[in-house]
């Protein structure tokens, strides 16, 4: 594995690797002490929003390969937090994600997952870690709009009911490490009655919730407004929620939620 390039904005700095295979694979650095890495060679889940899964799984990345990911910039960047939130949903790589993991904690680094909670039998593993934080997508909590948004992300109902069911083998400070996400999308999710049900679904699981800006990777989805995102917002906040903001890094078009390719040209 190699590293082939790099691009930066005002923001973040996104690395292109290359592997043994002659695949390619992306990670990102922002915050100034975080890198964003990658789980696999493209992503199964199918989610037509997003640019990382648009060329479906090509193959997972070994335990060596998601680890390499850090070791080849360890030296050139003052990394405190990995993220694995790149290329790839974490729980379909499980093993090799939870051996990277502890490689990763034993260079004294706080480690924390994006995922979709699929497959659903491996979350409460994941959720049992000594994580910094995992935050699970949703994006609707009405089933068939979940199954339109995220094909192969399994049913929805089966994935509230291991969260519930996980939640109560949790101490309160691990569940405060946990947050359900939402990508808002103009004329998708966007009404006050769907914020309205996540914003019940959170409650009831006494988590977090983060408030997603979708970077416009694709034509057939658009961002909301800025004024529409920040009503989204206040509408979540209003009923007693915790909700946080997507970060400038993650809206960037270097590197922002969404944006990372696999296999890309140079």
């Amino acid at each position: 594995m190699k590293l082939l390039l790099e691009l930066q904005s005002e923001l973040n700095r996104l690395f292109l690797f290359e592997l043994k295979d002659g695949s390619r694979i992306e990670s990102v650095f922002y915050r100034g002490d975080t890198l964003c890495i990658s789980t696999q060679v493209g992503c199964a889940l199918g989610c037509p929003f997003c640019l990382s899964g648009s060329k479906g799984l090509l193959r997972n990345l070994s335990a060596e390969e998601i680890y390499s990911q850090y070791k080849l910039l360890k030296d050139r960047l003052p990394i405190k937090r990995i993220a694995m939130s790149g290329i790839g949903e974490p729980l379909m790589n499980y093993a090799n994600v939870q051996e990277a993991f502890w490689m990763l904690k034993e260079e004294g680094l706080k480690v924390s997952f994006y995922t979709t909670g699929f497959p659903t039998e491996k979350l409460p593993m994941l959720l049992s870690l000594p994580h910094n934080g995992v935050t699970i997508s949703v994006h609707t909590v009405r089933e068939e709009k979940r199954k339109l948004l995220i094909p192969h992300g399994g049913s929805l109902e089966k994935l509230i009911s291991t969260l519930k069911h996980s939640l109560k083998e949790l101490s309160s400070s691990r569940r405060k490490k946990i947050a359900l996400a939402y990508l808002l999308m103009k004329g998708i999710n966007d009404t006050e009655e769907e914020l309205l049900e996540f914003s019940r679904l959170v409650k009831e699981l006494g988590l977090r919730a983060v408030l997603l800006y979708y970077n416009s990777t694709k034509p057939d989805f658009e961002a909301p407004s800025p004024e529409e995102y920040e009503r989204a917002f206040l509408t979540l906040k209003a009923q007693g929620i915790k909700v946080t903001l997507s970060t400038r890094y993650r809206k960037d078009k270097l590197g922002g939620c969404g944006t990372l390719l696999v296999n890309r040209s140079l």
